[in-house]
């Protein structure tokens, strides 16, 4: 009988190796997550003791997590930013779209994007969420001529003109006002937006599940206003208004689209990559400090993701040329790509680390090493080893030979990333945080 035993796992142990290489031989799906307004302090896993973030943290412990991401400190730039991997000074949006700096209304369709490079290797591509890239209804093949098939999005400013609505095209949230595919979604007020487009992009994932795709959910949450969310612990009530509760509700959505993917069983070979778009609303949103540009990174994919903690830097122009990398696709021809792939890392290969990161809004900007660190209002820091604005030294004034040399290395750095020039006499961010 042991004999048998043993010539059955000779005889299966070929096909059973054969079945893992081939599996892991399928192309790679992509989750991207980025919410609105969440600065990475507000999950536990960053360290925050007041939200209840257990998904979240989930994917942080069996992922990796990078202890220092930046976007930029506004949702526009920062979208332009992660869609193209391209900086402020080489697309033109350096501030909110029609803002000072940036007189544009849409994404300009010539500008590739990392839809535009997965959808050229096969991939199904799909946007549900918050696009706040210009309005669908003057410009209603926007989203498409950015690489995307499929949409469900926040109308935003505007409805088509025959929708029928009884509400604000503002609402994002109860009976929120919502754009399928350039036509109208009727909602009723019992209906919350954020759920309507997880429901959405679930769908795009179970209709696709056989071939690879590329979901991207620029979410909702956690912008203001902070409204009553559905209560996760009393089915059909809701809770009361506060960052809070939109925090764990935006944390209950992640889990559902991992949830939905161990369902599909398509969880092994799916990347999902969370993060924001900028520092939280009142914590450092629109501001050219950190706490402004700090987001979560946090990069999940069972079996294929060694777990740990990153102290290396990245930014969110690094999405664009990691997913194209993860993907063995090609970057966009004829285009300057700013970001620096962080696919080795992930796959526990060998790569080259980021030297520094860079954010920017209007006329200021922001740069970092691993120990040093310049803000917008001039202010230069030494941090040590430290990344969360905890126990950073400031040595604006100091003539310290390693302060003066970093400083003279940040100046030829600045030189290589230009912004626009500021007017005579308008002075500089003041930094509002305190540390």
């Amino acid at each position: 009988m042991f004999a048998r035993y043993l010539l059955v796992l000779a005889l299966l142990g070929p096909c059973a190796a054969f079945a893992a290489d081939d599996a892991r031989s399928q192309p790679l799906n992509f989750v991207v997550i980025m919410a609105d307004d969440l600065g990475a302090g507000e999950l536990g896993c960053y360290g925050n003791t007041e939200h209840r973030t257990p998904r979240l943290d989930a994917l942080a412990k069996s992922g990796i997590r990078f202890r220092t991401c930046w976007a930029t400190p506004l949702c526009s730039p920062t979208r332009v930013e992660i869609l193209t991997g391209r900086y402020g000074f080489r697309t033109g949006w350096y501030n909110f779209l029609g803002r000072v700096t940036t007189p544009l209304d849409h994404l300009n369709p010539d500008e590739p994007t990392f839809a535009d490079v997965l959808k050229a290797k096969g991939y199904a591509t799909a946007l549900a969420g918050k696009w706040q890239l210009g309005t669908i209804t003057k410009q209603p093949k926007m989203i498409f001529d950015s690489g995307f098939d499929t949409y469900c999005t926040w109308a935003w400013i505007e409805l088509p003109k025959d929708a029928k609505f009884a509400g604000s095209p503002r609402q994002r949230y109860w009976h929120p006002a919502v754009i399928t595919d350039g036509k109208h979604q009727p909602t009723s007020p019992e209906q919350y937006g954020p759920n309507v487009y997880c429901n959405w992009l679930i769908e795009f994932m179970r209709k696709n599940r056989d071939r690879p795709f590329l979901a991207y959910y620029p979410m909702c949450l956690t912008h203001k206003p902070w409204d009553p969310t559905p209560s996760l612990t009393s089915p059909g009530k809701k809770t009361e208004k506060g960052l809070k509760p939109n925090v764990e509700y935006m944390d209950h959505l992640v889990g559902r689209i991992a949830d939905a993917l161990d369902e599909l069983g398509i969880r092994d070979r799916t990347v999902i990559f969370f993060t924001g778009d900028n520092g939280t609303a009142g914590r450092g949103k629109g501001q050219t400090t950190e706490l402004g540009v700090r987001v979560p990174m946090i990069v999940n994919c069972l079996k294929r993701i060694k777990p740990g903690v990153s102290e290396e830097l990245v930014d969110l122009s690094d999405i664009l040329p990691t997913l194209a990398e993860l993907a063995h696709a090609d970057l966009p021809a004829g285009v300057t790509i700013d970001g620096h792939s962080f696919a080795p890392l992930l796959l526990g290969g060998k790569w080259q680390p980021r030297e520094w990161i860079f954010s920017y809004l209007a006329y200021d900007r922001i740069l970092r090493d691993k120990r040093w660190l310049l803000e917008g209002d001039g202010r230069f820091y030494d941090c040590g080893t430290s990344r969360d604005g905890t126990r950073y030294k400031d040595v604006t004034d100091s003539t310290e030979p390693d302060a003066a040399a970093a400083r003279k290395r940040f100046e030829a750095i600045l030189s290589e990333l230009p912004g626009p020039e500021r007017p005579a006499g308008q002075p500089k961010a003041r930094n509002r945080e305190k540390r």
